[in-house]
């Protein structure tokens, strides 16, 4: 039953990427911790595969109406791909697998990894539900010191990504419309491709660890995520994007308390 309910929430986890360009991992990590029954730590395994496979798909309607800046896009990404690749192959796997022991208070890696994610999903829900972010002007070109500050910021959101196993769109939409200078909906699309080529880079340094990977199974939530992504791709056209981002907003804020809430008691 829980399975059952965890592909269909894969159609949700589509959406909400075709709609806002974010949210993907945040929503993912805890369906396949808390409805598929995947070990913590491997489900950013399969989230980074999941959102940066479903985001490919999904930027390509967004590519077909011209709402992706290619170069700001490659701005981005590079710093973000190499700093999620370091993360993934060699940060997180020497993490010791317990992080804190106090007579008998002990905190795993898997614990640890659920509460910082917690932790960023609060954070970032908060941010969309306080943050007004307006559209710049789209000729007023970018200067140096936009693009260093992108690199920098390239480089943390490739860290937290890797770290959490989200894409870490709620960190880029934001950043592209304020640095970047792009209009809201194209920094959905930006921010698509972004994610795409961040969880794949991360995706492949996992590959090469012990991981055991159930490709049935996240094959098939794929496909329904898939055919959520395309469905928010479409609906945006119809939706005022800063309803949507408060509305997700909330919700994460809500889940991210629950997992919290969650994890204290099973400590």
């Amino acid at each position: 039953m829980l399975e059952t309910l965890g592909y269909f929430s894969a159609i949700f986890v589509g959406i909400v990427l075709g709609l806002i360009g974010a949210g993907g991992g945040i929503l993912t990590v805890p369906i396949m911790v808390y409805l598929m029954k995947v070990n913590p730590v491997t489900a950013t395994v399969y989230s980074l595969f999941i959102v940066g496979s479903t985001t490919l798909i999904g930027s390509l309607a967004y590519i077909k109406n011209g709402l992706i800046n290619f170069k700001i896009s490659f701005a981005f990404a590079i710093p973000s791909v190499i700093s999620i690749f370091i993360t993934r192959k060699f940060i997180l796997p020497s993490l010791p697998e317990v992080i804190i022991k106090a007579n008998d208070f002990t905190i795993t890696k898997d614990h640890a990894g659920l509460f910082f994610f917690a932790i960023i999903m609060i954070l970032s829900s908060v941010s969309m539900i306080t943050r007004s972010v307006m559209e710049r002007d789209m000729n007023t070109p970018m200067q140096s010191k936009d693009y260093i500050t992108l690199f920098f910021y390239g480089i943390l959101v490739g860290l937290i990504a890797g770290l959490t196993g989200a894409g870490g769109g709620f960190l880029i939409v934001p950043a592209l419309v304020i640095l970047a200078k792009i209009p809201v909906k194209s920094a959905v699309g930006t921010s698509l491709l972004i994610i795409s080529a961040n969880s794949l880079s991360g995706f492949l340094g996992d590959l090469y660890g012990s991981y055991l990977i159930d490709w049935k199974m996240l094959l098939l939530f794929l496909a329904f995520a898939i055919s959520g992504i395309l469905l928010g791709s479409y609906l945006i056209k119809f939706i005022p994007g800063k309803k949507i981002k408060k509305t997700f907003g909330w919700f994460v804020l809500i889940m991210g308390i629950y997992i919290i809430s969650k994890e204290l008691l099973s400590l």
